[in-house]
């Protein structure tokens, strides 16, 4: 098994030193070096091989999130691993192609499994069953979150990530999940879901009714909110939502 070289960036010594030490207890990190702030790591990347850095977002000078967008034109750039306090660039981290977000303090099985994820960003291919994303994980201020594909009433593009939105005891709520729509509709269109918009695929078994409005003109109704459909896909729509009145799907 290749060893991993990693960048630890943190400019607070003790937890610089706290965290180099646990990476460097995990099997499938090798070397781990360290920089004290942005403008360091960026001069070590410069000059080194790195297949990840873990990396603070609030320092002074360049900033964790400055470092991620520089890191995004290299033409082979490190994993990004968030190590921060703050919840509140989860989003902007995982739009930056992050491997995942660490808060701050983390417990050590967390740290495992964030070097667990480094390698396997790329997604299943096209070719899977649907029932091989039936159950999809997110990460959630943190934590690893489980979201069944039959507690989504619909994804929305979202740039380079889709967002699923869902209906339950909780109230509404949504998730970002690192994939492509396109791709969805391909694996998960034998569970029933349906593209309603360029931007909208819809489970058919969430769809209380079909309504025009004034101002969105048609909409599919879910628990979860309300679906645009487009005059292109509102044919192929209607002939789904039948189809699956009539085989008792619904």
């Amino acid at each position: 098994m290749t060893q991993l070289r990693v960048l630890v960036v943190e400019d607070e010594p003790s937890t610089r030193t706290e965290l180099a030490g646990q990476l460097a207890e995990q099997p499938r990190v090798g070397e781990v070096a360290c920089a004290a702030g942005g403008d360091e790591a960026v001069r070590l990347l410069g000059s080194g091989s790195f297949d990840a850095v873990f990396l603070d977002i609030a320092m002074p000078g360049l900033t964790g999130m400055d470092v991620a967008r520089i890191l995004k034109r290299l033409s082979d750039p490190p994993e990004i691993v968030f190590v921060t306090a703050y919840d509140n660039h989860a989003v902007e981290a995982f739009g930056l192609g992050a491997a995942d977000y660490l808060l701050k303090p983390f417990r050590p099985e967390r740290l495992a499994e964030a070097v667990a994820r480094l390698g396997r960003r790329a997604g299943p291919t096209v070719g899977e069953k649907a029932d091989d994303l039936a159950v999809v994980q997110v990460e959630l201020a943190g934590r690893t979150v489980f979201v069944r594909r039959d507690d989504i009433a619909y994804a929305e593009a979202h740039g380079d990530y889709v967002r699923l939105h869902c209906a339950g005891g909780e109230g509404q709520r949504s998730h970002l999940l690192r994939q492509s729509l396109t791709y969805l509709e391909q694996v998960w269109d034998a569970a029933g879901f349906v593209r309603a918009h360029r931007s909208f695929l819809v489970n058919l078994a969430a769809i209380t009714e079909l309504r025009v409005t004034s101002t969105a003109g048609l909409v599919a109704v879910t628990d979860a909110g309300e679906v645009p459909v487009s005059r292109r896909h509102s044919r192929l729509l209607r002939e789904r939502l039948l189809q699956a009145a009539r085989d008792g799907g619904r």
